[in-house]
């Protein structure tokens, strides 16, 4: 363990589970493996399969988009597993930031934590005008039409400020103050919908396929599957903000690796399948600047009806993402604060609900305010970025872990470590080389805002300072 003063210190496995259970800062437990696995499927399948699959066939991969999503995939089940060790092993909220205190040290764990923020908030805006867009044009299949002067941001379309994102965000914000088990309730409803919503989708437009569709297979050359695989990785987020619940599960040695694993399962398999059916049934050049790729495709081959269930599943897929990526940047918050690098006001637990109630307020209006008022289109591509990264620190953590502490007890172990951890940070370093130059200016920046506030704050308040 690093000395005292170094910004390498590291906490003991033993004192970051003490740490829940002191400070009246400890968090009620209310999720079990069912719940956990539905809190997965719900942050992954959204926007994603409803938005991003169109983007990333017409303007990336093609038809290869189905490789596209097994090597994002395969990329996000060797993180998984490394995921699921750590979240077994140390049930504390703060998923990879707080596995890279215990891992690598503090300054690790700050970067990781400070970029999860980011992360999770741009996410949550981003996502939350993707919602708008598919509330507009339902109410437009009603007869009703929202002013676009209140569904747009100021600078786009003569708008002033887009009401349907700042409304659902401001809902989903009281939802969460009043607590985790109501959050997941309502999740596990959206995600029942939007699978069958998924499901029926495969079933209506498996008989559409044209084989032709498929030809050219690589339209974009070996090259665009993986720049692919960098823009759709952005539909695998969400598995990591189970391991954020971490200290609200009932049994999280048990439950934690099943909900993890489970719900990556689920949705890649899901991805693949409405990957290969969308461009068999559509040519891929049509998805250009399409928003709504899935319901596009029905009404394209004349099944209007089941183009307006998918309208009504992506509402409520969306919906289920917008819950648990707000519940996720909480938590992040919450465990940052808690140790002190941000104000200590931000781990305050709310008395009768049990949740980190300012985390919780200042999460919403921010996110509120990003979603409301600003064009964000560009920026949520740094999610990507951010998660990648995290993947790298939590994979790297458990080698680091393994060689430090050999005789911990590691309820679930990773299987074939090293190697697994190993391949899981090639994968996600890889596909970071993918990404956008903008994305990679606005994460550096980030970065120099976030070791400002580290060593003009977090490292001088930390606790770790009175261990």
């Amino acid at each position: 363990m690093s000395g005292k003063n170094s910004v390498f210190r590291t906490k003991s496995i033993a004192e970051t589970i003490a740490e829940t259970k002191s400070g009246g800062k400890e968090l009620k437990k209310t999720l079990g493996a069912f719940e956990l696995t539905m809190l997965g499927i719900g942050a992954i399948i959204g926007t994603g399969i409803f938005v991003l699959t169109g983007v990333a066939a017409a303007d990336y991969a093609g038809p290869a988009l189905i490789l596209s999503f097994v090597f994002a995939g395969m990329a996000c089940t060797f993180a998984a597993l490394c995921y699921a060790e750590l979240a077994a092993m140390i049930p504390v909220a703060g998923s990879a930031y707080t596995f890279g205190y215990v891992g690598l040290g503090e300054i690790w764990a700050w970067i990781i934590g400070w970029d999860l923020i980011l992360e999770y908030t741009v996410a949550v805006a981003a996502v939350a005008v993707g919602w708008s867009g598919y509330m507009v044009q339902l109410f437009k299949g009603f007869g009703i039409t929202i002013p676009v002067a209140l569904c747009n941001p100021p600078g786009q379309n003569g708008g002033i400020v887009n009401l349907p994102s700042v409304i659902i965000l401001f809902i989903i914000m009281c939802i969460l103050i009043r607590g985790v088990s109501q959050s997941a309730k309502l999740n596990d409803v959206l995600v029942i919908i939007k699978l069958t919503v998924v499901i029926l989708f495969i079933v209506l437009g498996i008989g559409h396929v044209k084989v032709a569709n498929w030809n050219p297979f690589f339209p974009y050359g070996v090259g665009g599957v993986f720049k692919g695989a960098a823009i759709v990785f952005f539909s695998y987020i969400g598995f990591d903000a189970v391991s954020t619940a971490a200290e609200e599960v009932k049994n999280p040695q048990k439950d934690l690796p099943i909900g993890i694993v489970a719900s990556l399962i689920v949705c890649t398999i899901l991805y693949i399948v409405v990957s290969a059916i969308l461009t068999g049934m559509v040519p891929y050049q049509q998805f250009h600047n399409n928003a709504a790729p899935v319901a596009y495709a029905l009404a394209r081959v004349g099944i209007n009806w089941g183009s307006a269930l998918v309208s009504v599943g992506a509402i409520c897929g969306i919906t289920s993402v917008l819950v648990v990526m707000s519940f996720g940047g909480t938590r992040i918050l919450f465990a940052l604060s808690r140790d002190g690098l941000l104000p200590q006001l931000f781990s305050d637990v709310h008395p009768k609900f049990q949740t980190p109630i300012k985390s919780t307020l200042l999460v919403g209006i921010v996110t509120i305010v990003l979603s409301g008022f600003l064009q964000i289109s560009r920026l949520a591509e740094m999610t990507n970025i951010g998660t990648l990264a995290a993947f790298c620190i939590v994979s790297i953590s458990v080698i680091v872990l393994r060689k430090r502490e050999p005789d911990q007890e590691r309820p679930f172990r990773c299987p074939g470590s090293p190697v697994t951890p190993l391949i899981a940070t090639a994968f996600c370093a890889y596909l970071i080389t993918q990404l956008p130059t903008f994305t990679k200016e606005v994460f550096v920046i980030w970065l120099i805002i976030g070791f400002a506030i580290y060593f003009g704050y977090g490292r001088r308040n930390s606790v770790m300072n009175n261990k």
